[in-house]
């Protein structure tokens, strides 16, 4: 149960993070559609652990492979199903925690749902389950691409603790300005100042949050469903389903709430023929339906449980007592690493919409 998501692009990942590995099955795709793996691996490539020491250490190369679904680089039609090996395992990390509940954890929530628990990692709520959603949202965009091919899908970290970009990029943003970034803050001052934060949280054996921004471009009008589809209410259940995200906003977020209906509303006008708003208080989005203008959202992240400093919790047996973790592999902060998270989030969600749109589209025009 839970394990699912879409409906006309569907999508159910696997495995536990200290398993034989992880993965996801993909379904609703067309026949002969082509996929191109080699793009489904350059993303996983920026989810993967190990890539510079503001992340975990652990040595994983998560190289995909298709196990049905696919022939000759196109679909059959089938369920596509995409599997990462779990190469650098070290369960015994875990043998001093396993009857310990951690703070922050999914420990004492698990154990009271399934009734068991994973012995090593977190299982199921590993953030490594994202590799699944980090390979279906490749091929989401994919096929995003092809119905749309001026849709841009562009996240960046946004801020770490009180560290911010200090201008607005929504329209300026480009992945290479991204992927220039040790943090993945395109504002190269700012991201200087994050990745400082972030070696002195490593340092102190703790951790820290932030928000990461998406921006979502060339989605054209009429995605989107009046009611419990909102366009806006799907975004934010898909983001608020990755591990460590604690909050989510879409166009003025809570900030508007210090406006006025005259100053928030955003009023439409005609510019170069095409019917638009001359701001953007809605993010793109307006009674559910996109409405042509570009989607921007924001996902703020919790600091990571996993922390090497003395804490206060109780064991298995219900004894209070203090908890220290003397070893691990951990990321200090999990917001450069989520930026690719939250873009295959978003482009699940806008894969899923468009094929339902499209599905509408013979009987509207006729």
């Amino acid at each position: 149960m839970g394990n699912t998501f879409g409906k006309l692009f569907h999508v159910t990942t696997f495995g536990e993070s200290h398993g034989p590995g992880v993965g996801v099955v993909i379904d609703g795709l067309p026949g002969s559609f082509p996929l191109d793996l080699e793009s489904v691996q350059l993303e996983l490539d920026r989810r993967r652990p190990g890539q510079s020491e503001l992340t975990t250490s652990r040595q994983e190369s998560d190289k995909v492979s298709c196990l049905s679904g696919l022939e000759n680089g196109r679909t059959l039609g089938g369920p596509i199903t995409l599997y990462v090996a779990n190469i650098d395992k070290k369960p015994q990390d875990y043998n001093d925690v396993n009857s310990v509940f951690r703070p922050g954890h999914a420990d004492f929530t698990m154990l009271t749902k399934y009734g068991v628990t994973a012995q090593s990692g977190g299982g199921r709520a590993s953030a490594r389950e994202t590799i699944g959603r980090v390979a279906a949202g490749a091929v989401a965009r994919q096929l995003i691409n092809a119905l749309n091919p001026d849709a841009a899908i562009i996240a960046w970290v946004h801020s770490v603790k009180d560290i911010s970009d200090s201008k607005s990029l929504d329209a300026s943003v480009t992945r290479e300005m991204v992927e220039q970034s040790e943090v993945r803050c395109p504002d190269s001052d700012s991201s200087r100042r994050m990745a400082a934060l972030i070696r002195q949280m490593k340092a102190d054996g703790d951790s820290v949050g932030g928000v990461i921004r998406c921006v979502i471009r060339g989605i054209p009008a009429g995605l989107g469903e009046p009611v419990f589809d909102k366009l806006e209410a799907d975004l934010a259940k898909a983001m608020m389903s990755l591990p460590a995200s604690k909050g989510f906003e879409i166009g003025s977020g809570f900030s508007g709430t210090h406006m006025t209906g005259s100053q928030h509303n955003d009023q439409m006008i005609k510019k170069n023929g095409k019917i638009c708003t001359n701001t953007n208080h809605a993010g793109g989005v307006a009674g559910g339906i996109s409405n042509g203008e570009i989607i921007a959202i924001n996902v703020a992240f919790k600091p990571v449980s996993t922390i090497f400093k003395s804490q206060s919790t109780v064991d298995r047996a219900g004894n209070e007592i203090t908890f220290k973790l003397e070893s691990g592999r951990h990321d200090p902060c999990v917001l450069p690493r989520a930026v690719p998270m939250v873009e295959a989030m978003a482009a699940m969600v806008i894969a899923d919409h468009m094929l339902r749109w499209k599905s509408l589209q013979p009987f509207i025009k006729s």
